[in-house]
């Protein structure tokens, strides 16, 4: 493979493409770089279109074999590690991105990540805030100032490229174990946690989703482990079976 990979099932993930010509010259990259898998969130597009396939040349296959899921969550939900990609400047004030190189140096100083998933978003406003809290790391891709929007196929070659140049930096580095918490664990728990915090009317409803937010992006920037993440919702599970048991008495 060209990316001499510590990691396997490289998966990108391009949420509601409009242009088939970007996911036919983005299925042309996955085939330059021998990513493993194509999948795309509610295509706003024939993706099977003849302007896809002419795109995509030898990249043919991972059209043909592109996974498509009705919404985020579910194209994620099975990835130990997942990467965003951002490059709009009207996120949330308190968002945390790193750059690309940070990211991707960081990844090759682990050992072996399974399911590795880099999130690209929409042509004409990327992803949205909730969004990007379901990655584990959100990078941007230095640009203009004055216009710092890339076309997402040229987005996905810059990635993918130094993706590739930093596995060749650094291939002689002592590795460390990877064990941070997935995706997934951390969306399940603070699920929990907002049940939790209305049950006990420390959040508003119509409040709950921004306070969340917030905390959820101190996790995020905190490098959660599995550990860590388990004992949060262990205290979770049990405050919550104190006051069920409470209501009983």
């Amino acid at each position: 493979m060209i990316l001499d990979k510590n990691f396997s099932n490289l998966k990108v993930i391009l949420v509601e493409p409009k242009g088939p010509l970007n996911v036919g010259s983005v299925a042309r990259l996955c085939s330059n770089f021998e990513v493993d898998e194509l999948r795309i969130v509610s295509p706003k597009c024939d993706i099977l279109s003849l302007e896809a396939k002419k795109m995509a040349l030898k990249g043919q296959k991972y059209i043909d074999h592109c996974k498509v899921f009705d919404n985020l969550k579910n194209a994620i939900f099975d990835c130990d590690l997942v990467l965003a990609s951002c490059g709009r400047i009207d996120v949330r004030k308190d968002s945390f991105f790193e750059s690309s190189e940070n990211i991707f140096n960081w990844i090759f100083s682990l050992k072996k990540i399974n399911n590795l998933a880099i999130i690209f978003g929409r042509e004409d406003r990327g992803l949205t805030n909730n969004e990007l809290l379901l990655a584990n790391k959100t990078f941007n891709i230095p640009t203009s100032k004055n216009n710092p929007s890339l076309n997402l196929s040229h987005a996905v070659s810059i990635v993918l490229y130094e993706l590739n140049k930093s596995s060749k930096t650094n291939s002689n580095k002592k590795l460390e174990v990877f064990n941070l918490a997935s995706s997934k664990q951390i969306h399940d728990s603070f699920v929990e946690i907002e049940e939790m915090l209305l049950g006990v009317g420390y959040l508003l409803k119509h409040t709950s989703r921004a306070k969340i937010s917030k905390f959820k992006n101190y996790i995020l920037r905190a490098n959660t482990s599995m550990h860590e993440i388990n004992v949060l919702r262990g205290i979770v599970h049990q405050i919550n079976w104190f006051l069920n048991n409470s209501k009983r008495n």
